[in-house]
Formats: C-alpha cells, structure tokens, sequence
C-alpha cells in the first residue's frame, strides 16, 4: 500500500485530474445536441457565405501546414502541436469537402482527393506528432555526439601541437 501511496505522490499528469471527467461530460452532454440537429436542420440550405467560408478554412490550413513546415525545419518541440492541428484541418477539410459536393464528377474528385491526400497528409501529421518526441531526442543525441567527437578531435589537435612545439624546442635546444 505505501508504494502505492508513493507512486500516486509523485506521478507527474500531462494534465489536472479535473480535464478527464470534465471533458467526459462534455462529450455526454454534446450527444442530445447531435440529436437535436440531426432532427431539426434542413436537409439543404444556401449559405451567403459559403466561398468567404471555404477560403478562409483553407487559408488556416496553408497556415498550419506552414507552421508545421517552419517548426519542423527548426527542430521546435513544439511542432507535435502544429502537427496535430494540421491533422485536424485535413481530416475536417476531407469530411467536408465530401459531405458538401453535391454527386457527380465533383464528388469523384473530393472522394479522391481525400483518400489520396487529405488522409494520408492527415496520417503523416499524426505520424510526427507521436513520434516527434523521439525524433528531438535523437536529435539531440547526435548533437552530443558531435560534441563529443569535435572536443575529442580539438583535445588531440592540442595534443598533436603540444607534442610538436615541444619537438621543435628540443631540435631547437641541439642546434643552440
């Protein structure tokens, strides 16, 4: 029992104990809203700002594909965060596209695009995501290598001039 004790003192949460249940109830709650729009929307409806709409989704998905971009290309821990986001837009923006074309050739296209670059990108987000974690630390395991290899390499270049001033007073020294 003591170790128990011990363990739960000194556990580190990614997250205050309140965040699970409040957000389990939440998730609750959202489900007779569900039913109620699945009840009372209309089947079809005009949107005034459908273009203004699509748009600026897509243009705050070119901003998160460019901020996974630049946080990845620093090495950033954050970009675990930037990629989750992106995942996010892409899965939304493939449901949606989908969703809202009407049938025909469009639908092919969205149906396509979706399945061969809206998820997979999405997928690939997720990807670094869970693994960008393991990629820093990587990283900074060679970092420390090459550290390490650089101070070895000055270390025997100092060695290596040492040894060689103290040849030359010594060849000095016979000839004086």
């Amino acid at each position: 029992m003591a170790a128990d004790q011990l363990h739960r003192a000194t556990e580190v949460r990614p997250a205050p104990r309140w965040v699970a249940p409040t957000f389990a109830v939440l998730a609750l709650l959202t489900l007779p809203w569900i039913g109620y729009l699945a009840v009372t929307l209309p089947r079809h409806a005009l949107s005034v700002h459908y273009r203004a709409a699509w748009v600026g989704f897509d243009l705050g998905l070119v901003a998160l594909l460019a901020l996974t971009a630049v946080q990845a290309y620093r090495g950033h821990r954050q970009v675990g965060l930037a990629a989750t986001a992106t995942a996010t837009m892409l899965m939304v923006d493939a449901w949606f596209d989908v969703t809202t074309t009407p049938s025909g050739p469009d639908l092919v296209v969205s149906v396509l695009l979706a399945a061969l670059v809206e998820l997979p990108l999405a997928g690939v987000c997720v990807w670094i995501a869970r693994h960008g974690d393991r990629m820093v630390e990587r990283r900074l395991r060679q970092l420390a290598l090459r550290a390490e290899l650089a101070t070895d390499q000055a270390e025997a270049a100092q060695r290596t001039a040492t040894s060689a001033r103290r040849r030359l007073a010594r060849v000095r020294g016979r000839t004086r």
